[in-house]
């Protein structure tokens, strides 16, 4: 046998240059099925992988590895019965509660006006009109008339309601209910023009006294309130809001029936910073959407009170988020959010951790709680006590 022969039968490589030029060919094809051997291979441990999380072959209740085989380290939670709240974070305003527009009923030069944030509490001189103050009482109807001697009506109730609140009357000597004036009114009133160093008339003539509601905090002069400027009778002179904080959500008609006054609400400031609150009122008419603004659906104005008024600050017109329960549901199932398992086909399962190894048990996921990340679940094969396993972070 010739040297080349023996060289082909072995298997080695001719020497030869000529010999060389047939082997490329043969390499690269050997090449190209070790390859594709490795694709195969790293294909098949991928699906093998996918079937060992989806286990679509399993069904709810069969013995399986589940999560706890794979790398990702996981631990276990305890499926439990308890009261379940949904919330959503609404954009709101923190604000004032009131709007009051101050109607000045005296004639002359205004020479003395409130500066804007001043609060102005009763027995206080809001402004002055030739030099005359005009003082702050509170009540909810406005002056309108000239008080004396012998009148009777609700703005006599205010009044004396008034003067008893501000010391100048006791109640034995003025009952801040009645509605008559009396002579104890009188003397009581003659006590307030002496303080605020007036002529003691026991006499309250139109434009000495503004009723309002609450404390006034000043927010704007009106377009014709100049100092120096004249007073006019019938001219708004300021406008002002209450003290009390006030946060406004137009919330969606839609869950106008999830939401009540007296419900319990958690308010983020715009430095992050959150303070309980209390919704105060639910309107009860729906606005549209103006054509042209954003938002397309009906909504309903919800007032929410800040259960620590000096949490907000003194922020007026500020953005806020407010948390706001929009359901509740008793006696529910629950399970952490991360316990959740989709299904490559569909639907939601648990992994249940037991002594002769986990299983899968389908679930259907129903109010979700993303304060305390949690879920409510029902699902045949699943009770409280379990425990499913869930990813650690």
């Amino acid at each position: 046998m010739s040297t080349a022969t023996r060289e082909q039968a072995s298997g080695t490589a001719p020497s030869s240059h000529a010999g060389r030029q047939h082997w490329p060919g043969l390499m690269t094809w050997r090449r190209r099925w070790v390859i594709a051997g490795v694709v195969i291979v790293v294909v098949a441990a991928a699906v093998v992988a996918v079937l060992a999380i989806a286990d679509p072959f399993t069904g709810p209740g069969s013995p399986r590895a589940g999560l706890t085989g794979n790398a990702y380290p996981t631990s276990t939670a305890t499926v439990a019965r308890r009261s379940l709240v949904s919330q959503t974070q609404v954009a709101a305003t923190l604000g004032y509660a009131g709007a009051y527009t101050v109607v000045n009923q005296a004639q002359g030069t205004l020479t003395t006006l409130p500066a804007v944030g001043r609060v102005v509490r009763q027995g206080r001189v809001l402004y002055r009109v030739s030099g005359r103050p005009v003082v702050l009482l509170y009540g909810p109807v406005p002056a309108y008339r000239s008080l004396s001697y012998g009148m009777t009506g609700s703005d006599v109730t205010e009044l004396n309601a008034a003067l008893v609140a501000l010391g100048y009357a006791t109640r034995s000597q003025l009952n801040p209910r009645s509605d008559c004036f009396s002579l104890e009114t009188a003397y009581a009133l003659e006590r307030l023009q002496h303080h605020l160093g007036v002529t003691r008339t026991g006499e309250l003539a139109l434009g000495q006294v503004v009723f309002l509601p609450a404390a006034a905090r000043i927010t704007a002069l009106g377009a014709a309130t100049v100092l120096g400027g004249p007073a006019q009778p019938g001219a708004a002179v300021l406008s002002a809001t209450s003290t009390t904080p006030m946060v406004t959500v137009n919330l969606d008609a839609a869950q106008q029936t999830e939401v009540t006054a007296g419900d319990q609400v958690t308010i983020t400031l715009p430095g992050g910073q959150t303070t309980p609150g209390v919704v105060s009122s639910v309107g009860k008419v729906a606005t549209q959407p103006s054509p042209g603004t954003s938002g397309s659906t009906p909504t309903i104005i919800v007032k929410v009170t800040a259960t620590d008024p000096k949490a907000a600050g003194g922020l007026d017109q500020a953005p806020v988020q407010v948390s706001i329960t929009t359901g509740r549901v008793s006696n529910a199932l629950v399970v952490p959010v991360t316990a959740l398992l989709a299904q490559a086909g569909g639907g939601y399962a648990v992994e249940v951790a037991g002594p002769r190894g986990n299983h899968l048990v389908a679930v259907s996921p129903g109010m979700f709680d993303s304060a305390d990340g949690l879920v409510q679940v029902t699902g045949s094969g699943l009770s409280a006590g379990q425990h499913v396993v869930v990813p650690t972070i």
